[in-house]
C-alpha cells in the first residue's frame, strides 16, 4: 500500500511489527517486516541495536542512531535521499525502522552508479555532509525515475571516511541548488536539526558535521578522494 511521508512515520513508529524474513546479505541483523496500524499495512526494515556487529572505528550500539541521523539530514535538505525512518522498540528491542522501498529490478546499478543522474549528484553532496563511509552501488534504490539511498549506519564519524562510488563530480563546482541547500542546512544545524543529531551523535561528531558543511560552502566544489584512506568501499556492490 502506498502511504505519504507523514503517514509512513506514524505507521513505522506506532504500528505492529511482524518479522517476515531476514536480509541475509547484510552484515548486521536486518529484518524484513510487515507493519500494520488501523488497517494500513506496509513493508519495512527493522535493524535492532542488539543485532549490530561491533566495528573497530564506530562505537558499539550506535549504528541505528546514525541511520536516523542520516534521515534527519535528508529531511533538512529536502532531497528525500533516505526513506522515512524512526527509532522504536521492536521484537528484539530498540532499533531503526525504515520504510521498505521496492526498486526497479530492470535498472543496471553499475551503469546507474556511473551516470550523471541529478539525484545521484545530490546524494554525493549528502554523503559528503554525513561522511558516508559505505556508499555501495547496492545501496541505491531506483524507482520511477528517482534514486534514493539506504544503509547509513557508518556515517558521521568525526574522522574523514568518505568512501563512495559517486566520484564522477569530484572537483566540479557545486550546483546553485546544492549551495542553497547547504546554506540552509548550516543554519538549521544551529537549531532543531542540531538538537536532533545530538540525541544520537557525540558533540564531536556534530561539530565535525558542521565543519564539513562549512568546508563544502567555502570550497564551492565537490570533494576529491583522499590519499589517506580508500576512496571506494569494498565490495563496491
Amino acid at each position: 500500500m502506498t502511504v505519504d511521508h507523514a503517514e509512513a512515520l506514524t505507521l513505522l513508529r506506532d504500528g505492529d511489527l511482524e518479522i517476515e524474513g531476514r536480509l541475509v546479505d547484510a552484515s548486521n541483523a536486518t529484518l524484513y517486516c510487515g507493519v500494520t496500524l488501523d488497517g494500513v499495512i506496509a513493508a519495512c526494515v527493522y535493524k535492532p541495536v542488539q543485532g549490530e556487529r561491533p566495528l573497530w572505528d564506530f562505537p558499539d550500539g550506535t549504528l541505528a542512531g546514525r541511520e536516523l541521523s542520516a534521515y534527519l539530514v535528508s529531511v533538512a535538505t529536502g532531497w528525500d535521499v533516505v526513506p522515512p525512518t524512526v527509532m522504536r522498540d521492536g521484537p528484539f528491542g530498540p532499533g531503526m525502522c525504515q520504510l521498505w522501498i521496492d526498486v526497479d529490478e530492470t535498472v543496471d546499478l553499475a551503469a546507474l552508479a556511473r551516470s550523471d543522474h541529478a539525484d545521484l549528484r545530490r546524494m554525493a553532496v549528502f554523503d559528503a555532509v554525513v561522511n558516508n563511509a559505505d556508499r555501495k552501488g547496492g545501496h541505491l534504490l531506483p524507482l520511477d525515475g528517482r534514486v534514493r539511498g539506504v544503509d547509513h549506519g557508518v556515517c558521521f564519524s568525526a574522522d574523514d571516511k568518505l568512501r563512495t562510488l559517486l566520484w564522477q563530480w569530484r572537483g566540479l563546482p557545486l550546483t546553485e541548488e546544492a549551495v542553497e541547500v547547504l546554506s540552509r542546512l548550516r543554519a538549521e544545524m544551529e537549531g532543531p536539526l542540531g538538537d536532533g543529531l545530538h540525541d544520537h551523535l557525540t558533540r564531536r561528531e556534530v561539530r565535525a558535521t558542521v565543519r564539513r558543511v562549512d568546508r563544502l560552502l567555502a570550497s564551492g566544489v565537490h570533494p576529491e578522494p583522499s590519499d589517506d584512506w580508500p576512496a571506494i568501499p569494498w565490495p563496491p556492490f
